[in-house]
């Protein structure tokens, strides 16, 4: 399979990330079903899902650190069983649980990874070491949880990587520490145009960061959008069958029949600003706004 690329100028770039017909399975379990995902470049992206969704599975599967069962992953081009060390110097990673050489100090594992890398800023791990109050010289099995989901960012950021995955990076931190991270985040990273992919379940974190979302939900990824553009045009309508029948949205979400006492029935929907307008002066429905954390409810049932 060809990787799709995007034209910029005289360049071709490959998309950062390219999936098609994903599957994976346990034990009989499908986990991800003919998952279909792309992403852009210098996209941010948080990927969401309830537990047991299959976002690690995903995430494993996409790096080549799990194979899959069928379907193509590509990253930068490259299929992600076969991936050149010139791409994987290209690409950071933060799993959800660390996979630190916990028997070295900080330092000796660091200097470890500093060998693999041709874009190593020791200057940046030195600083965040200070800011995050890090010991070089403690050794790693030593360490709280919470230092050591810090040493796997350093680590993960230390080579300035065009393309991040982070599977529940601040699971572990406290909320200073989950500011601090975020924080580096935008002042760091996001400027370079990196790509990121953000997977957690804190979704105030996800919002001081994310540009889009993605649903991971049966399996598959069930819709992406731009998250400012899915809070401002998404809402919760509620009225007759023949009177919903009637709604000509942008776009449908979900649907849900017989709500509440009245019979009647429910629609997530988006609409343009002038049907939302409309819509609002209409006494035979109800419109409700939803925040982020009912549109993942409602998305991901």
């Amino acid at each position: 399979m060809h990787a799709q690329t995007t034209q910029t100028g005289s360049q071709s770039i490959s998309h950062p990330i390219q999936i098609r017909g994903l599957n994976k399975s346990f034990s009989g379990q499908s986990v991800l079903k003919e998952l279909d995902w792309h992403i852009e470049p210098g996209s941010i992206v948080g990927l969401l899902g309830r537990n047991g969704a299959g976002k690690s599975t995903l995430i494993e599967c996409l790096l080549g650190l799990r194979d899959a069962d069928g379907g193509s992953s590509l990253l930068f081009g490259d299929n992600t069983r076969q991936l050149s060390q010139a791409t994987r110097a290209r690409i950071g990673y933060v799993p959800q649980r660390s996979d630190l050489f916990e028997w070295l100090n900080a330092r000796q594992m660091l200097d470890y990874f500093r060998q693999l890398y041709p874009h190593w800023n020791e200057d940046k791990v030195n600083s965040l070491m200070r800011t995050w109050e890090l010991p070089f010289d403690k050794v790693i099995n030593k360490l709280s949880v919470g230092q050591k989901q810090r040493l796997s960012i350093i680590r993960a950021l230390a080579h300035e990587p065009e393309l991040l995955i982070l599977d529940e990076p601040v699971s572990s931190l406290d909320p200073a520490g989950r500011r601090d991270f975020l924080r580096e985040l935008i002042d760091s990273v996001i400027e370079k145009q990196t790509t990121i992919v953000f997977s957690t379940h804190i979704l105030s974190d996800l919002e001081r960061v994310a540009m889009n979302v993605a649903f991971l939900n049966h399996g598959r990824i069930v819709h992406q959008q731009a998250l400012d553009d899915m809070m401002d045009s998404t809402v919760r309508v509620t009225g007759k069958t023949q009177v919903l029948a009637q709604l000509t949205p942008k776009r449908t979400l979900s649907a849900c029949r017989n709500t509440g006492t009245q019979g009647e029935d429910s629609v997530l929907a988006q609409f343009e600003p002038q049907q939302l307008e409309l819509l609002q002066s209409r006494q035979d429905m109800r419109l409700e706004k939803l925040g982020l954390e009912d549109l993942f409810i409602e998305m991901t049932r």
